[in-house]
């Protein structure tokens, strides 16, 4: 009973805990890719925006698979990222539908501009 009261107030625990095993994965990594897989993360929580539980932990945990294969392969860091780092965190991103944070703002203004508009018809 008190968990369920648990998870209403903070999310779920799984999910929690789920994300928290990504992010002591992610630690774990050599050097240049876990400093790059922190810096991408850090962007994808200011970037994203994303609302959506299980979209970000399934999102996270692929970007430390990601990481892990590469580490393994010995891939080099830019032949993952590319000249533009801040494109491949963006389109990393986009790839994981679930709601945003600004989809309701967007909608917002969608509304707000439709309604000026009939105002000035």
């Amino acid at each position: 009973m008190a968990a369920k009261w648990i998870e209403f107030l903070t999310g779920s625990l799984e999910q929690k805990k789920q994300y928290r095993q990504a992010m002591a994965r992610m630690e774990s990594l050599p050097a240049p890719y876990r400093d790059s897989a922190k810096a991408l993360h850090r962007y994808f929580m200011y970037a994203g925006g994303l609302t959506d539980g299980d979209v970000l932990v399934t999102m996270v945990v692929d970007h430390v698979d990601l990481w892990e294969r590469a580490a393994v392969d010995g891939t080099p860091v830019h032949e993952i990222v590319g000249d533009d780092p801040a494109e491949f965190a963006e389109t990393f991103v986009r790839s994981y539908a679930g709601s945003q944070w600004i989809d309701k703002e967007r909608a917002r203004l969608v509304a707000a501009i439709e309604a000026a508009e009939r105002i000035g018809s």
